[in-house]
């Protein structure tokens, strides 16, 4: 497989960075091909504006017309054609970060809000005029894993734990942005209580098994948009599901 790692993490030295020379490492081993955006080390930019669809700065922006004319013309600046031709290489993505405030670092967003512009990563179509996302669209076909590194204890992220349901937490990157642009998003390797954790030889062996499964593993189980399950208001029908509401209901259980 071509395997694009997108690294989110300012220090080469740290639990992420030795994490992510142990993933290259295995991927290398098991004869997947990868390329590396190591996005502090290239000093990326993650801040939307003008320059980046060659639009007039005197003229209001429209982002999304402005970033749909400029991926049909050829025009979008040449750090985002170089993000969209690997994304395009890849037969998976994985994207590994640190969990800040509840997120992805700023830095890593800013790579999703210019990369993943409009006729590339949503804003696609059907003849009919039915959108394509969730499930469809121009990066269907693609699989995705996010490794993410986090400081709470494993208790504190489950269903009742005081930080929140740790699938409702990465619900925005696995549901909004990974199956959203038609990536198949697998189940997260996540590694709890990173700020204390002693064995980081296990903890890489444990990642190494997972990429043993990049292309095999089955993806979390989320609803296509186009499948039957919404109606013409994209509203969950309501014989599935029935009664419940929130986040979970977008899963096929």
């Amino acid at each position: 497989m071509n395997v694009l790692w997108i690294s989110a993490h300012p220090e080469p030295r740290s639990l992420n960075g030795s994490l992510r020379e142990e993933g290259l490492r295995a991927l290398t081993e098991l004869g997947h091909e990868y390329r590396l955006s190591d996005l502090y080390a290239m000093g990326w930019n993650p801040v939307v504006g003008p320059e980046d669809y060659g639009h007039d700065p005197a003229e209001r922006l429209h982002v999304a017309d402005a970033s749909a004319e400029a991926y049909e013309s050829g025009r979008l600046s040449d750090d985002i054609l170089a993000e969209q031709e690997k994304v395009e290489w890849a037969d998976a993505l994985v994207v590994q970060f640190p969990v800040w405030w509840y997120g992805l670092p700023a830095i890593l967003k800013g790579w999703f809000d210019r990369v993943f512009v409009k006729g590339f990563g949503y804003g696609i179509t059907r003849e009919d005029g039915v959108a394509l996302r969730y499930g469809e669209g121009k990066l269907a076909g693609k699989r995705a894993l996010a490794v993410a590194t986090i400081g709470a204890r494993a208790s504190a992220l489950g269903p009742r734990g005081v930080h929140g349901d740790l699938t409702e937490l990465l619900f925005p990157l696995l549901h909004g942005t990974f199956w959203y642009t038609g990536m198949a998003p697998l189940p997260p390797f996540v590694v709890y209580a990173a700020d204390c954790l002693d064995d980081v030889e296990c903890t890489a062996k444990e990642l190494r098994s997972r990429l043993e499964t990049l292309g095999t593993a089955e993806p979390l189980p989320f609803r296509t948009q186009n499948g039957g399950d919404y109606d013409e208001d994209l509203v969950l029908r309501p014989h599935l599901a029935r009664g419940r509401t929130g986040l979970g209901v977008h899963w096929v259980s």
